[in-house]
């Protein structure tokens, strides 16, 4: 019922968000790593040609050089973190929902929706966080001779001897900038597909909308800044504004959009097969347990 679909149920959301963000993984991977090996290849001398001319001559130059596999290096870190990750996602939002309805069945505005949506990004900040810093950190060894790091745990255990928390956590504000309103428009215009899609005189329900392929956290506005300053020494900027200045200074306001032709063509199929998986799941979830 539309009732019990309501229903914030952590458990639930916990098992299906897993389901989500593990056909999220698997579908966009391989382009999110040829995002950032764009966004993060050495600036070319004078007369010097690029590392990668594009997504296409990264894609191919990955694959000729380490396999097909060498495009799903990395993801360790997301695949271990996006279980928790989009089932605190979706717990958010349902939770920011529940939070302005004083009865299940009242409907939500949009502006309400987008509201939901924006708690459920900034619950998600605290895996998104470090996860992206150790994904970016690991997708560029594996394209270099050197291996600083044997994997995901390595990751985070150097990375805190050498700065601490803080080391592990560099870049969260400039997620949470990119990230909170960026999920409070997914989960907004991710309703309206569902509206719009519903045949006149009945209510959308949460089985999933084929149409729904939306550029979502901006998937996540994965900017060159970020993947920058992941990836930069202690000291080498002073904050965010500092890597603003410096890169647009050095390339150019086009820099800011390094691997954009990657993010959009990973956004479609990702995307969908997380809310197949995770709408499916849900689905799966309410027939074998209708009662919580």
């Amino acid at each position: 019922s539309n009732r019990q679909q309501e229903r914030v149920s952590p458990v639930k959301n916990f098992f299906a968000g897993g389901v989500g963000g593990v056909c999220l993984t698997l579908a966009g991977h391989p382009l999110d790593t040829v995002k950032v090996r764009l966004q993060t290849q050495p600036i070319p001398l004078p007369q010097q040609r690029p590392l990668y001319a594009g997504t296409a001559d990264c894609l191919r130059k990955t694959i000729t050089k380490e396999g097909f596999l060498g495009l799903y290096k990395g993801m360790g870190a997301p695949m271990l973190g996006v279980t928790p990750m989009i089932a605190i996602c979706f717990f958010g939002y349902g939770l920011g929902k529940k939070l302005q309805q004083k009865q299940p069945e009242d409907p939500l505005t949009y502006l309400q929706l987008f509201n939901a949506g924006m708690l459920a990004g900034f619950f998600t900040t605290v895996i998104v966080a470090p996860g992206d810093r150790i994904k970016c950190l690991l997708q560029i060894q594996a394209s270099s001779s050197s291996m600083k790091y044997a994997g995901p745990l390595d990751c985070v255990t150097q990375l805190y001897k050498e700065s601490g928390i803080r080391g592990v956590y560099k870049g969260t504000l400039l997620t949470i900038i990119r990230d909170v309103p960026a999920t409070g428009i997914y989960f907004m215009t991710y309703e309206w597909l569902k509206n719009c899609f519903t045949p006149e005189g009945q209510r959308a329900n949460s089985e999933f909308c084929p149409c729904f392929q939306f550029y979502k956290r901006g998937d996540r506005m994965n900017i060159y800044t970020l993947s920058i300053l992941f990836l930069a020494p202690e000291g080498l900027y002073r904050g965010l504004t500092d890597v603003f200045r410096q890169l647009i200074q050095e390339e150019g306001p086009m820099s800011l959009y390094k691997g954009f032709s990657a993010v959009m063509l990973r956004a479609f199929p990702a995307n969908a097969a997380c809310f197949l998986g995770f709408e499916l799941s849900m689905k799966l979830l309410h027939w074998l347990t209708p009662h919580t």
